[in-house]
């Protein structure tokens, strides 16, 4: 039968499950597979799983008492291995790896921040700034030329892109110094940033102050969004 797997830990990690249970409907009973180095918590499987609230909250709930007794590798809602036999067999082939990321992240967990910018504040900035654009945009108005049209358009969303992208590089240098490490990821669209930091528990708050800081230094045109702490999920 597959095997759902929710966590790797150490194998002297403490492995708090009672009244906790699994996925699927019924819930599915917890269990642990262990090997001279490491541990993981899995349970069987259920056929055809969804991402429902239900079986989310189990599955974040298993990862919060792990985390909460030391340092532990998340699985992503959804991982499924072939067996127990295999999931064994490759806590034993991964061990040295295994153990090396659960030293890096012990006593850290994951912030993702979110940013986005007004677009109008931000088109305004670039017809002020840019002696070209300006210049293109009003003889679009003027003469209303299919080419000149075509021209500005291009010429706006390359400018669009690449203010995003150097104000994605400056949020991140700026908050380097408050995180071990950060993480990209793709932007869902109206925003130009998706960055995951790994945060030392005990600088959580100097953190979120950073970021503070951060958002109101750019003002109303942009929204931040901050969500965490979370189990490091995207340094795994």
């Amino acid at each position: 039968m597959p095997t759902y797997i929710y966590a790797i830990t150490g194998a002297d990690h403490p492995l708090p499950l009672n009244g906790l249970h699994g996925v699927g409907d019924p819930p599915s009973a917890l269990r642990t597979l262990h090997t001279e180095r490491l541990a993981a918590v899995v349970s069987d499987a259920p056929v055809g799983l969804r991402a429902k609230r239900r079986d989310v909250m189990a599955h974040q709930n298993v990862l919060e008492a792990l985390m909460a007794s030391g340092a532990t590798l998340p699985m992503r809602f959804g991982l499924v291995g072939p067996g127990d036999d295999e999931v064994t067999a490759a806590l034993d082939r991964e061990a040295d790896a295994y153990r090396e990321r659960l030293t890096e992240l012990d006593g850290r967990v994951e912030y993702n921040l979110k940013a986005g910018r007004d677009e109008e504040d931000l088109l305004r900035e670039i017809m002020t700034e840019s002696d070209e654009i300006r210049q293109l945009n009003e003889r679009t108005r003027a003469q209303g030329g299919h080419e000149d049209r075509v021209a500005l358009g291009e010429r706006v969303a390359n400018e669009v892109a690449a203010r995003h992208r150097r104000e994605a590089e400056d949020i991140a240098a700026r908050l380097a110094d408050a995180a071990a490490r950060s993480s990209h990821a793709e932007p869902a669209p109206q925003q130009f940033l998706n960055l995951s930091f790994l945060v030392s528990r005990a600088a959580t708050e100097d953190f979120v102050a950073a970021v503070r800081r951060e958002a109101e230094r750019r003002g109303d045109a942009y929204s931040f969004t901050l969500t965490g702490p979370l189990p490091p999920y995207s340094f795994v």
